[in-house]
């Protein structure tokens, strides 16, 4: 005969993310960085005997990869891992509750630009990756919070919309 085990706590189940994107840089950069690396090697090189014809290979090369993958490594995502379960919007290392969000708004093209020249408020917090196009501006009603609000760059906003209305609900 087993013993029952004990039921888990309410919500202590992972919830998986309603959403979540990685802000990696485009494929088509790789060639072109991993190439510079290479001629970056050559000169180097130089023709030199011993140590000198493969050192600037091993070093710059996957320097040149750890270099792609350090500017990719930024997250944003929509989740329950905040207090009492409540969704929270993580962008790089800040995060919001849902439930301190205001407006919200797609900026692409020459609103992105204002919105992030002329138009910008010193206080925002910017998470902004030029190699995204779109971005959301993300108003934060919290009277504690100095800042006035986000501006976030997404692939796919109106999904980061959808999830930002749902954690409302």
């Amino acid at each position: 005969m087993s013993t029952p085990r004990p039921s888990p706590g309410p919500d202590t189940t992972p919830r998986a993310p309603a959403y979540a994107e990685r802000l990696v840089v485009p494929w088509w950069w790789w060639p072109p960085v991993l190439l510079m690396a290479g001629l970056l090697a050559a000169e180097l090189h130089m023709g030199h005997p011993g140590v000198r014809a493969w050192l600037p290979y091993v070093l710059l090369l996957p320097l040149a990869v750890v270099l792609l993958v350090w500017l990719g490594r930024v997250r944003v995502d929509v989740d329950g891992r905040g207090a009492e379960g409540a969704r929270e919007l993580r962008a790089g290392p800040a995060h919001l509750p849902v439930s301190q969000i205001g407006r919200v708004d797609v900026v692409v093209g020459e609103a992105k630009r204002e919105a992030l020249g002329p138009q910008l408020d010193p206080e925002a917090f910017v998470l902004h990756r030029p190699w995204v196009g779109p971005a959301v501006r993300i108003e934060v009603i919290d009277p504690d919070d100095p800042t006035p609000y986000w501006v976030v760059s997404t692939r796919r906003p109106e999904e980061l919309l959808a999830a930002l209305r749902e954690g409302l609900r």
